[in-house]
C-alpha cells in the first residue's frame, strides 16, 4: 500500500513537470482534522458515534480557465467510528472503538468564484483502498473483516489565501459519503451485532489547511 502510494505521487509529480511551461497547474499539500462515522441503513434506532483524527494530502489542479480546474488529489486518511460493540472468543461482550485507515482518491471539479477567484467549491467521485483495521481496546488487527475498497462521492469549499506570487495559503472544509458496504458480508466477522438487511457506509467531514504552489 506504501508503494502504490508513492507512486501516485510521483505519476501526480510528472503530470505536473510536464504541464508547467502551460502554467495552468498549481500543486498542494495540507493536513486536516477530520471526524468520521459508520452510516447504518436498514436497522432502527442504531448510530455509531463520531471518531475525530487528521488526514495529510497531495493534489495537482488542473485550470481549464480561470473559473474552472479539475484536481487529482491522493489522501492518507484516518477515518473510524466509536461506540462499536463486540464479542471475544469467551463470549464477553465489549465496547470498542475503531480505526479505519484508507488511501482516498478523490477526481473532482473546481468553481472558483470571488472577484479573484479566491474562492472555490468542488465536487466528484472518490475511491478509497483500505491500509488496515483496527480496534483501539486490545489493539486487534480487523483489517480481513473489512471490504478492501470504498467509493462514494467528495465534496467541499475552500479559499486560497495569496502569500506571494508562486504561494498561496489554502483553508477548506471537505466532506465524503461512501456508498460502498465496508463489511465483506452482510452478518460481519468478529461478533459484530448486526443484520443482513443493514449496509454500514462510511462519511468524513474534515477541515484542511496547507499551501498550494502556482507553476508558471
Amino acid at each position: 500500500m506504501k508503494n502504490n502510494f508513492t507512486l501516485l505521487l510521483l505519476f501526480i509529480a510528472s503530470l505536473g513537470a510536464n504541464a508547467q511551461a502551460k502554467g495552468n497547474i498549481e500543486f498542494g499539500f495540507g493536513t486536516g482534522y477530520s471526524t468520521s462515522t459508520l452510516d447504518a441503513t436498514g436497522q432502527d434506532n442504531f448510530n455509531y458515534d463520531y471518531r475525530s483524527s487528521y488526514n495529510v494530502s497531495a493534489f495537482a489542479d488542473f485550470y481549464v480557465n480561470d473559473r474552472w480546474s479539475f484536481r487529482g488529489r491522493v489522501f492518507y486518511d484516518r477515518k473510524g467510528y466509536n461506540n462499536e460493540q463486540l464479542v471475544d472468543a469467551d463470549g464477553f461482550t465489549f465496547r470498542t472503538n475503531m480505526e479505519l485507515n484508507y488511501i482516498t482518491i478523490p477526481v473532482t471539479a473546481n468553481w472558483h468564484f470571488g472577484r479573484k477567484r479566491n474562492w472555490y467549491l468542488n465536487f466528484g467521485p472518490y475511491v478509497g483502498f483500505l491500509a488496515g483495521v483496527k480496534e483501539t481496546r486490545y489493539g486487534l488487527d480487523l483489517t480481513d473483516d473489512y471490504n478492501n475498497v470504498d467509493a462514494g462521492l467528495a465534496f467541499g469549499i475552500g479559499v486560497k489565501i495569496p502569500l506571494n506570487n508562486k504561494f498561496r495559503l489554502f483553508i477548506e472544509y471537505d466532506y465524503q459519503s461512501g456508498f460502498a458496504d465496508v463489511f465483506k458480508n452482510d452478518i460481519q466477522y468478529f461478533g459484530y451485532y448486526g443484520s443482513e438487511n443493514n449496509n454500514y457506509t462510511t462519511s468524513r467531514g474534515a477541515f484542511n489547511i496547507g499551501l498550494n504552489f502556482l507553476l508558471k
